[in-house]
């Protein structure tokens, strides 16, 4: 059965977030719709050092139907959406819902369309990888798009430099 959640119901103030204790994103999701700034609320709710729960798994079907709707999305949406992904993985996190499966799999391929809308006029780089770590993730790539989302600048450079010797073949 298909069943997004409604933002109006009160079964979201029952669902474990990040930190393992009742998360309820709907109020941040609904400021996400009306075009304010809510993703501080959401990543801190939705995921804590690497532990998600029912609610960000809940969160993502309307995360992508939100970011559809809007005119640019950003690395907050690409970035947030993959790590749900990446931690779901992860033996700690709970299962997906039964319930939830078909728009959580649905959210994911309306997803991979955004990003491949999105990736050709994006400049960002932040933006980029987050969007290139998405798409990993979008075919099953769980790995390489937890790789690609998670890197850091920093990290990306020692990657590059010391395991691919880019300085020695590209000169710098």
């Amino acid at each position: 059965m298909t069943r997004m959640l409604p933002l109006f119901d009160p079964m979201w103030a029952s669902l474990l977030g990040g930190y393992r204790v009742p998360f309820d994103p709907s109020k941040a999701l609904s400021l996400l719709e009306q075009g304010q700034d809510a993703w501080k609320d959401l990543w801190q709710g939705l995921h804590h050092q690497g532990d998600v729960g029912e609610a960000s798994y809940a969160a993502v079907p309307h995360l992508v139907r939100i970011a559809a709707q809007a005119e640019l999305r950003t690395w907050n949406f690409y970035g947030l959406a993959s790590t749900i992904e990446v931690e779901r993985h992860r033996r700690s996190n709970p299962p997906l819902p039964d319930w939830l499966s078909n728009d959580y799999d649905a959210a994911w391929q309306q997803l991979q369309r955004l990003a491949l809308r999105d990736l050709p006029s994006c400049d960002d780089a932040l933006t980029v990888q987050t969007i290139l770590g998405a798409l990993a993730l979008c075919k099953g790539q769980a790995k390489l798009g937890a790789l690609i989302s998670d890197l850091t600048d920093s990290e990306l450079d020692e990657l590059v430099n010391e395991k691919l010797a880019w300085d020695e073949l590209y000169g710098g």
